[in-house]
């Protein structure tokens, strides 16, 4: 209850301002209701009213702005602080990379299959990947498809992390130098990031992609023979215990040369493929993204095929009866392939390869693109 001005007590919730409607008090929001409730009740002018609810307003304003002011500022000193712009790059490439998997897994585990089909024979049918997929869905259901998703993900995890990582890092010294220097970076310079950090990722993640390539290459064996292996780690485990913890990294110089090859064709030509589309069109940073890591998609499969399918015989190799392995090595493995069956056959699946490859590479720098964008 109040008193109007001409001291007639009227309620609360119908009060009038200098005898004209201004809208229920009770429609007010609860701030301001709470203020004029805790003003002394008696001659209380339309003014003062005014002013209170004005007050109030401004104030609940001000607290609002620097509330969110503060949580601004906290996350921007949190993100620069110097270890989270040091492992910011590797997290980024490490989402990206994960998330251009998912998307891909079925157009890899087609190519895997391509690859091992016809192995140590030069003549007969040749497989295609609508053949390939047939066969897959005909055996099973088309969940099949993502057979290995698991140790595909923990190779992202660990690969990709560590090769975006690394090249981010790598082409950050090399930007501080030029800088110094008043000049700037080369392709040559963006070659060098590229092969370091795709042969030192390689190195590491060869266990995940050893684990990956035997879930996939599973399928390809007799009911009897087959492993069945549950998971990743189960797969990991499995081979530690039969053939040694040596045979995780089984492979790992075709892996890393291929990886070398690889990441000069995508990371080098994206990087130098960017760099020269900002100089010389004037598209959007979305079209120069997008044509740049198509440039990049192309160059790494093709300088990058010949050492995978290397990597992945070794790779899916086990012992014969005779208690040998098919391949003694990788130059072993690359003469067998000539002798037996054709040097063109290193480049058996490069379609599927390619669609596999152009797009895992899109998507990854495409969501590490934006990632680091966000990031900033």
């Amino acid at each position: 209850m109040i008193f109007n001005k001409n001291c007639a007590l009227i309620p609360l919730t119908h009060a009038y301002i200098d005898g004209a409607s201004s809208g229920v008090i009770e429609q007010l929001p609860n701030s301001i209701l709470a203020l004029v409730l805790s003003l002394p009740i008696g001659f209380m002018s339309s003014n003062s009213i005014k002013q209170a609810a004005e007050a109030a307003r401004s104030k609940s304003s001000n607290m609002s702005r620097q509330g969110t002011e503060s949580a601004s500022a906290m996350t921007t000193d949190l993100l620069h602080a110097p270890l989270i712009r040091a492992i910011l790059p590797f997290v980024n490439g490490g989402l990206a990379g994960m998330t251009a998997t998912t998307v891909i897994q079925p157009v890899d585990m087609v190519k895997v299959r391509l690859q091992l089909a016809g192995e140590g024979v030069a003549t007969g049918p040749k497989p295609s990947p609508l053949s390939v997929t047939r066969d897959i869905l005909a055996q099973g259901r088309a969940l099949d498809l993502y057979t290995g998703i698991s140790a595909g993900l923990l190779r992202q995890a660990v690969y990709t992390t560590a090769r975006i990582g690394f090249f981010d890092t790598f082409m950050g010294a090399f930007k501080s130098r030029a800088k110094e220097r008043g000049t700037q970076i080369g392709f040559l310079e963006r070659a060098v990031a590229g092969l370091g950090a795709g042969g030192v990722a390689a190195f590491i993640g060869n266990p995940a992609d050893l684990a990956l390539i035997r879930m996939q290459s599973d399928g390809l064996k007799p009911a009897a023979q087959r492993q069945n292996y549950k998971s990743v780690f189960d797969a990991t485990a499995r081979i530690v215990r039969s053939e040694g913890v040596a045979a995780l990294w089984a492979g790992a110089t075709p892996t890393v040369v291929r990886a070398m090859a690889l990441n000069f064709g995508q990371l080098a030509f994206f990087s130098e493929a960017k760099a020269q589309l900002e100089t010389r069109t004037r598209w959007s940073a979305r079209n120069k993204t997008l044509a740049a890591s198509a440039v990049a998609g192309f160059f790494a499969s093709f300088l990058s095929l010949p050492f995978d399918f290397v990597k992945t015989r070794l790779q899916k190799q086990q012992k014969g009866p005779d208690g040998k392995l098919p391949y003694k090595s990788t130059m072993d493995c690359f003469a067998k392939v000539v002798k037996q069956e054709g040097p063109l056959r290193f480049y058996r699946g490069f379609g599927t390869y390619y669609v596999r490859i152009a797009p895992h590479a899109m998507i990854t720098l495409i969501v590490a693109d934006y990632l680091g964008w966000l990031t900033k």
